[in-house]
């Protein structure tokens, strides 16, 4: 069984493919056009999944978890490209949405 790999561990591991078989990172313009094109594709197999819209032949087989993936790729390189650590933005990212939600959702009455 693999282990499972943390956020920094992608971003190498991604770095290092895109090194020695992608010959080179695609500019940042063209990443961010690409994750929007995968955004999409997900969001085209979710609308079909748990949405109203119903599956064409073409997407009947298509694996969510590698639209997801797919979409983290992309991001990943982005982060890689710009120097942003995944890590340290995730954890700071959280620590912000906690402060700021920490009553707002339970007080929300949609939820409950």
């Amino acid at each position: 069984m693999k282990k499972d790999i943390t956020i920094a561990e992608a971003q190498e591991q991604v770095d290092e493919w895109i090194k020695t078989i992608g010959v080179r990172y695609f500019n940042e313009l063209t990443n961010m056009t690409i994750l929007t094109e995968e955004v999409g594709e997900l969001a085209r197999i979710m609308a079909r999944k748990y949405g109203e819209q119903s599956f064409k032949e073409s997407d009947k087989n298509a694996d969510l978890g590698d639209e997801m993936a797919d979409v983290l790729w992309v991001l990943i390189c982005l982060a890689n490209q710009t120097g942003v650590n995944l890590t340290e933005a995730l954890k700071k990212n959280i620590e912000k949405k906690t402060k700021r939600d920490k009553d707002r959702h339970k007080d929300n009455e949609k939820l409950s």
